[in-house]
């Protein structure tokens, strides 16, 4: 990006009626997608000028909306949404007609507020990471346009008290050793974790990182973790 460029600040009028709670990119950062607590979701199409025009308003959790996830486009144009409802939502919007958007999948599967929703590298296929203060952690896999039905496996008891954050570690370089994808997550326990997960979407505990981590625990709750680029 050129200096000007990088020292450009816009600002986006989003027309929320209530706190904005999350705020992302798309793959190729033409478009904004934001959610708050007044229920909603916002989309916006960004201009290299500056300038942005509001494109959809999604509406269908019954609840604040705490964050959003863009999945990667060779699976069209596709975004999560996670809210204190108990709900996550996946949304596509119709191809032919920009800016409609319709709910394909609805997970209820948590028993409180879900926190965070991540998708996992495109190489996994569409699949998709959710923390919940309920405690739990799910995957959710989607299992092609054959029956467009989706697998679930929830992990009880991922943390005490409650998840807070979901994070996917980075696909390995081509020509590394093969390895388990993983999935990192963080609770208001103060305990982060590192999950391995199969193909199938099957969940188990890094328990190597698990005792180094209990070596240096956190005092408070864990708001959110992230990988490094390299894994």
């Amino acid at each position: 990006a050129s200096p000007e460029r990088a020292e450009m600040a816009v600002v986006v009028d989003t027309a929320h009626e209530d706190q904005i709670h999350d705020a992302k990119l798309d793959y190729y950062g033409n478009r904004l997608a934001t959610c708050s607590s007044d229920r909603t979701i916002k989309i916006f199409e960004l201009s290299p000028d500056g300038t942005q025009t509001i494109s959809a308003n999604i509406a269908g959790h019954e609840g604040p909306v705490w964050e959003v996830a863009w999945a990667h486009p060779r699976y069209g144009t596709v975004l999560a949404s996670c809210s204190y409802d108990r709900k996550v939502m996946v949304w596509r919007e119709n191809q032919t007609r920009g800016g409609q958007w319709t709910k394909i999948y609805d997970y209820d599967g948590h028993t409180s507020s879900v926190n965070s929703v991540c998708f996992a590298p495109h190489e996994q296929g569409l699949r998709l990471a959710c923390a919940s203060a309920d405690g739990t952690i799910s995957v959710l896999t989607w299992n092609g346009q054959g029956d467009n039905s989706w697998s679930e496996v929830k992990v009880a008891n991922a943390h005490q008290i409650g998840s807070n954050s979901v994070s996917w570690a980075p696909t390995p370089p081509e020509g590394s050793p093969s390895a388990p994808a993983r999935l990192a997550s963080g609770g208001c326990d103060g305990v982060v974790r590192v999950w391995a997960v199969g193909p199938d979407g099957g969940v188990t505990p890094d328990e190597a990182f698990d005792q180094a981590f209990a070596a240096s625990p956190h005092s408070g709750w864990v708001r959110d973790v992230a990988w490094a680029p390299g894994g």
